[in-house]
């Protein structure tokens, strides 16, 4: 596929670029800061006219695609002003969507968040391993965000049936650089604000790779994960100190993700292939 791919200059878009072709496909990178050369745009998303011009078509580079992955936005709570947050956020993904619909691109991937599941998790989850069965509990203005794309997507595959749209819930982003810093078994606190999760890059570039093969018309969200926590202490021990008396579902395995990735792996195809413990 010839695949747009926004914010092909973040930590995770350019491990998707990477990977995706990799695979043989076609990426037409765009973003505000890039290389420049083939297979990049520079576009500010929170333009339409930008957006949908550099998806039609822009010179030599290439005369449409077959499908979007939409990454690009302030990536976290935090880095700017709720306000700054939300109005480029929601902007640019509304301008992606519309533009992708206008000109006929069936097949959208995006990042949504962890966040959505009720990050930080100052409120405990309703029960542990969390999935998509619950609604969404934004607790920022960046989730808030993230949540209100979720319900665009929904509208946006009623008004056009043929459209398929997923929501890639990702956990925390690492890369191998960052798995010096691992374990946390310190303190369970550390990070107990994601039930201790996170994804490796290169899964997360499958995981889109799936979701743009195997995704139905339509639209449906997925929690996607490394198969394992970042710590070396036992489920067990971690939910009876940090989260006591919060419903437990299942076995939850000695290291085993409590970001549950069952649905992804059913329905896409996810299968993660890295971790942390793996050293690379």
């Amino acid at each position: 596929m010839r695949i747009a791919l926004t914010g092909s200059s973040g930590k995770l878009g350019t491990v998707v670029a990477r990977e995706l072709r990799a695979a043989g496909h076609e990426v037409i990178g765009l973003d505000l800061r890039g290389e420049r050369g083939p297979g990049f745009v520079q576009v500010d998303l929170t333009d339409y006219g930008q957006v949908i011009d550099a998806l039609a078509g822009v010179n030599d580079q290439h005369q449409g695609v077959d499908a979007l992955v939409h990454l690009g936005a302030i990536p976290a709570p935090g880095i700017r002003s709720d306000v700054a947050t939300f109005h480029n956020n929601m902007t640019s993904t509304f301008n992606v969507f519309w533009a992708a619909v206008r000109l006929g691109i069936q097949r959208i991937v995006y990042a949504s968040s962890e966040t959505v599941l009720g990050l930080p998790f100052d409120v405990p989850p309703p029960y542990i391993p969390v999935d998509e069965e619950y609604a969404p509990r934004p607790e920022s203005v960046y989730s808030l965000v993230k949540t209100l794309e979720e319900r665009l997507a929904v509208e946006l595959v009623r008004w056009n049936p043929e459209l398929s749209i997923t929501a890639l819930r990702f956990s925390n982003v690492m890369v191998p650089d960052d798995y010096a810093e691992f374990p946390f078994d310190d303190d369970a606190r550390t990070r107990k604000w994601n039930l201790w999760g996170y994804i490796d890059a290169r899964d997360g570039a499958q995981a889109i790779e799936r979701a743009l093969e195997n995704a139905p018309a339509g639209f449906d969200q997925f929690i996607i994960a490394a198969a394992d926590t970042v710590m070396t202490r036992p489920n067990v021990e971690l939910v009876a100190e940090v989260f006591p008396g919060v419903e437990t579902r299942g076995d939850l395995g000695e290291n085993t993700t409590l970001l549950s990735i069952d649905k992804a792996r059913r329905l896409l195809g996810y299968d993660p292939q890295h971790s942390w413990r793996d050293g690379r």
